[in-house]
């Protein structure tokens, strides 16, 4: 199935769709495939904002913040995900959960792949109409997008 129909079905039922990806076995390479796709969109998504700062502030040419936003989104970040991943799994643990630490980390990777579509439009308001409170608005549906995704996808890996 394709990814971008996994995308949509996450934002449908985050519960089923990690419950079928879990289905599907401990696979890390597949897990670290969503992750990298994940942090990667969120990398591209940073581009206009950055263009937009660029422009704004000369002084730091448009090539170093992207080199800064790629060594964050891709070499930095996943490493954090993983981190992230882990202590869910025990804070999950510490109240009961019973899942393991592979479903612990692919219900984040997947939230973080499934919000993707919005960070990239939070991304364009960045850019294209700069801070404010359009920017504010799609930041916080980013943020509880993630969240809702996140812990609904969670609670059910560590059924």
């Amino acid at each position: 199935m394709p990814v971008t129909t996994d995308i949509l079905r996450a934002w449908r039922a985050p519960r089923v769709l990690i419950r079928e990806k879990l289905g599907q076995g401990v696979r890390e390479d597949r897990a670290l495939a969503v992750l990298m796709g994940g942090c990667g969109l969120a990398f591209v998504a940073q581009w206009p904002r950055l263009s937009r700062e660029a422009f704004l502030n000369p002084d730091v040419p448009l090539e170093a913040r992207l080199g800064g936003a790629l060594m964050g989104w891709i070499f930095i970040a996943p490493l954090i995900f993983y981190a992230l991943g882990a202590v869910s799994h025990l804070v999950a643990r510490a109240m009961g959960g019973k899942g393991t630490w592979f479903g612990a980390r692919l219900a984040l990777f997947w939230a973080l792949l499934a919000v993707s579509p919005v960070l990239l439009l939070n991304g364009l308001v960045g850019g294209f109409i700069g801070t404010g409170p359009a920017a504010t608005l799609v930041g916080l549906l980013v943020l509880f997008g993630f969240l809702y995704l996140w812990l609904s996808m969670l609670f059910e890996a560590e059924r």
